[in-house]
């Protein structure tokens, strides 16, 4: 069996770029480069440490529909924005984007996956191709591409792909290898099986629930443990990580790390499990997003 790390807290404290503010009553309050932004969060169940006067100077609120990926629309209390504004992330500029579905084209809590793969991509010295798959707007990915990777991302909603792409442009990044492939995850890794490609790292970000552009059925208790062993199936000899994210899903953290630590069995290396989490501004609370398992090499 690989060694395990476990429970391992990953954490992203507020900066320039992203900072949650507040949160508590069933929301959080965070700042997205200049638009400061109310939407719900379930987990937030304690109350807020900052007075409603500093809520009421939201720029959006999400209302409607509080489940993850409930449809609602967005409200601007002191005047109207446009459906996107620009934001950046470690250099890398980007899209903002209200959705529909509560999400604004990135998850900060990400970012210390990111790191770490930026990291090994570095520390490999030598060629390194990345997987994205649930690839959505494409931070992921073009982090990994700027730092030397060749990329292949996808997802398979073809409106995410398109905001990837102009996320491309916009970070000035044109010229990096990335194939943006707009396919249901779990077809495209088996098809890369057969044709025996093959990667150095794997990213998944699977939803709760979804379907792909054929009208493919993804339900995660009962399809996560099939794409694992394929992620395993199409690794390199000398393969770096692979990194696997659960959101909105009623489970442990222990849930995914016994699939990952059984599935990268023989392997050697480390699986870490834990928890994704944003450090709050204003009291310093954590906020639990998601849980996690990765196993590196």
């Amino acid at each position: 069996m690989p060694a395990e790390r476990l429970p391992l807290i990953l954490e992203v404290a507020p900066n320039a770029d992203y900072a949650l503010l507040d949160s508590g009553a069933g929301e959080k309050f965070e700042q997205y480069g200049p638009y400061r932004i109310v939407r719900p969060e379930g987990q937030a169940i304690w109350q807020r440490a900052l007075p409603a006067k500093e809520w009421e100077r939201a720029d959006a609120i999400f209302t409607g529909d509080t489940d993850e990926e409930g449809i609602g629309r967005w409200r601007f209390p002191k005047s109207p924005l446009g459906e996107t504004w620009p934001m950046k992330h470690d250099g890398i500029d980007y899209l903002g984007r209200f959705t529909s579905f509560r999400h604004v084209g990135v998850f900060p809590e990400q970012v210390s996956h990111w790191d770490h793969m930026a990291g090994l991509i570095a520390e490999a010295k030598r060629p390194v191709k990345v997987l994205n798959l649930f690839g959505y707007t494409g931070l992921a990915s073009l982090v990994a591409a700027r730092a030397g990777a060749e990329v292949t991302h996808v997802d398979a909603s073809k409106k995410a792909i398109g905001w990837a792409r102009e996320n491309q442009e916009m970070a000035g990044l044109a010229d990096k290898p990335i194939r943006w492939i707009v396919e249901d995850a779990v077809k495209f890794a088996e098809r890369e099986e057969r044709r025996g490609s093959r990667y150095d790292i794997v990213l998944f970000d699977p939803p709760a629930y979804g379907r792909g552009p054929k009208g493919e059925v993804w339900q995660l208790f009962e399809d996560l443990p099939g794409l694992t062993d394929l992620c395993r199936s199409i690794l390199t000899p000398k393969p770096l990580a692979v990194v696997l994210t659960a959101y909105s899903i009623r489970a442990s953290f222990f849930a995914i790390h016994a699939l990952m630590r059984d599935t990268f069995a023989g392997m050697g290396g480390t699986v870490e499990s834990g928890e994704l989490i944003i450090r709050e501004k204003s009291a310093g609370r954590a906020l639990s997003t998601s849980l996690f398992s990765r196993w590196v090499a």
